[in-house]
């Protein structure tokens, strides 16, 4: 690897990972001193930014009720309770927060006075309050409650500090996520110690069906005074139970439970929290196993998250080369190699789908993206968990007979464009992944190539028929054999063709010859679209001087058109070509582009016989 001068990145040997320093080789300052989790949480880059550990399942963070894709941004918008279930770099709905707490008080001590629904009980956070660290958060309220927190595995500790006010602490549970999709839901309180048990029914944020989730909570360092349940503006201690249904109409119903206490000496209520996608059982399992001891175990905690992370990245080492790297850089970088390790989340032991002795990777938001970058650094810089998740894919399709381009929340994600896992299993294979099925993962990427689900709409490829037979997705395409979203003629068949090459490239490491040439020749299917004479134009109708561009083309093999601008800033139309907004023949980027997209080689291999061995990079 040859980055740019003056700075020298280096990928140390790749053996077991036994380094766990607190500083890189080079410098006597911590790694984690550079990662900031709060660049890129507003202006639409929706990354998380609270605590947890590589690829963890538990993610703990305020919510707000601004930018809140993933739970927090630093927006001036207010807090809204705080959550140990989030997603990282998503699109689309907000991702989880499910069964968020909130800690308060009852003005007067009097129970009718609390602010129970989201937006009664918001509050805004102080300025400067904010620390965020890897394993680590933390924040004080304008009511100068102060909250921090960090994770284990499968499960959250908080620390909530209430002011000496001479009133009662309450801390609530609301039986709901971010984007308000639960369907039912059910919480019991437990009248002695405040335990509180809660489960419910939610939507995915960007895909189809639903899950169910479920969290376990206990209380530690305070005396109960009371308990109950609340339903929208209201509480009481009568009951201890409750079962919601979502509400009707427009009416979203807002309900949960409550634990009121008496303040302890120090102020501090700890909180610990359990989470599970299988049960109630599992998720208070979870949270004894990981936290035996929460009054005692917080410090412990965050060290051991802070150790998990210099580990993870301690492969990874950035030399100054002939000027020092500003603070700025390495804050970009360490940030950058940071976030490649929050999603996908290992969910392994937390699939309620099937029963596996296989690893379980969940949160992919989604391969179509992260195949570019993320996935293959992961394949470098920490292939053992990047083996893992290759492993995992293959056991969706073992389990549900198709690849996932996208999935979170054990639901299936939209597709975006082509059958992109094949992408992911293709560069794990040319770089020797091991303890791979590979004989699975090829009958997994054929099966992408030449079968048609009914849905492709989140599974597989759409248009297979024109692709085989006309050798290009066409404009207004006529597919009888599936549905989905009938656009991206253009960016489908350039996705595909790519894929294709990636068939190709394990066809030929598995001495495939014939599937070899057949899935070479298809990869070369994207020079159907391209119009050596189209023109580009400004909107004030100046030629730009360019010519050949991709165009979309009728099942007649006519030309239709699309602006080579349209889906970008200089459009004169829509700017934004989405799945669902302006449905283009490009997604979510223009023509000009998607010039820039033909990845794979347009001339073929030398031929058979002697194919490289799986050792060989072959790009």
């Amino acid at each position: 690897m040859r980055p740019l001068q003056p700075y020298l990145l280096h990928i140390l040997p790749l053996l077991p990972l036994t380094h766990s320093s607190n500083t890189n080789t080079n410098s006597s300052t911590d790694i984690l001193t550079h990662i900031n989790p709060l660049i890129g949480t507003t202006n639409g880059g929706n990354v998380f930014a609270g605590a947890n550990l590589p690829y963890g399942m538990a993610k703990a963070v305020a919510d707000v009720d601004g930018q809140n894709t993933a739970g927090f941004s630093p927006d001036n918008s207010n807090i809204t309770g705080f959550s140990a279930l989030h997603d990282s770099g998503t699109g689309g709905n907000p991702s989880l927060g499910n069964f968020p707490l909130f800690p308060q008080y009852c003005v007067d001590d009097v129970l009718d006075n609390c602010p129970f629904p989201k937006s009664a009980r918001a509050v805004h956070y102080q300025n400067g309050s904010v620390v965020a660290r890897p394993g680590y958060f933390a924040l004080t309220m304008t009511n100068d409650i102060h909250a921090e927190m960090t994770t284990t595995q499968h499960a959250a500790l908080f620390r909530f500090n209430f002011p000496d006010t001479g009133l009662s602490p309450m801390i609530l549970l609301d039986l709901t996520d971010l984007w308000e999709s639960r369907q039912n839901a059910s919480i019991s309180v437990d009248e002695r110690t405040g335990g509180i048990r809660a489960s419910g029914t939610f939507l995915p944020s960007f895909g189809a069906g639903e899950y169910a989730s479920y969290v376990c909570v206990d209380f530690a360092g305070a005396r109960v005074k009371d308990t109950g349940v609340w339903v929208n503006d209201a509480g009481g201690v009568e009951r201890k139970e409750l079962f919601v249904t979502r509400g009707f109409n427009n009416f979203y119903l807002q309900a949960g439970g409550f634990v009121r206490f008496e303040r302890p000496g120090n102020g501090t209520v700890s909180v610990r929290v359990g989470v599970s996608y299988v049960s109630t059982k599992k998720a208070c399992e979870n949270a004894r196993v990981e936290i035996p001891s929460p009054l005692e175990d917080f410090d412990a905690i965050r060290a051991a998250a802070e150790d998990a992370w210099r580990e993870k990245l301690s492969p990874v080492e950035m030399t100054p080369g002939n000027t020092s790297a500003s603070a700025a850089l390495q804050t970009m970088f360490w940030t950058g190699i940071y976030r490649t390790m929050l999603d996908p989340q290992d969910l392994t032991g937390e699939n309620p789908l099937w029963e596996s002795a296989e690893p379980y990777f969940d949160s992919f938001y989604c391969i179509w993206d992260a195949f570019r970058a993320q996935h293959p650094l992961l394949t470098i810089i920490d292939p053992t968990t990047q083996s893992r998740i290759v492993r995992s894919l293959l056991d969706t399709y073992r389990h549900e007979g198709w690849l996932p381009d996208c999935r979170m929340s054990l639901c299936k994600g939209w597709t975006q464009g082509g059958s992109n896992a094949d992408v992911v299993l293709a560069d794990a294979f040319v770089k020797n992944l091991t303890d791979i099925d590979w004989n699975l993962a090829y009958e997994a990427m054929v099966n992408d190539a030449e079968n048609e689900p009914l849905e492709w709409s989140y599974q597989g490829r759409g248009g297979l028929q024109s692709w085989k037979t006309l050798n290009y997705i066409p404009y207004h395409d006529f597919d009888y054999l599936g549905f989905g979203t009938n656009s991206r003629s253009i960016s489908r068949t350039l996705e595909y063709a790519y894929n294709d090459f990636c068939v190709a490239t394990v066809a030929r490491g598995l001495n495939k010859t014939d599937d070899y040439l057949k899935y070479l020749a298809r990869s070369t299917n994207w020079k159907n679209l391209f119009k050596p004479d189209q023109r580009s134009f400004f909107p004030n109708g100046t030629d730009t001087g360019f010519v050949g561009f991709f165009q979309p083309k009728y099942r007649n093999g006519t030309w239709a058109h699309q602006d080579p601008m349209d889906c970008s800033p200089l459009a004169t139309g829509p700017t934004w070509c989405s799945l669902t907004s302006n449905p283009s023949e490009t997604f979510e980027s223009s023509i000009w582009e998607y010039q820039l997209y033909a990845p794979q080689p347009s001339y073929p291999y030398p031929p058979y016989p002697n194919p490289p061995n799986t050792t060989t990079n072959y790009y």
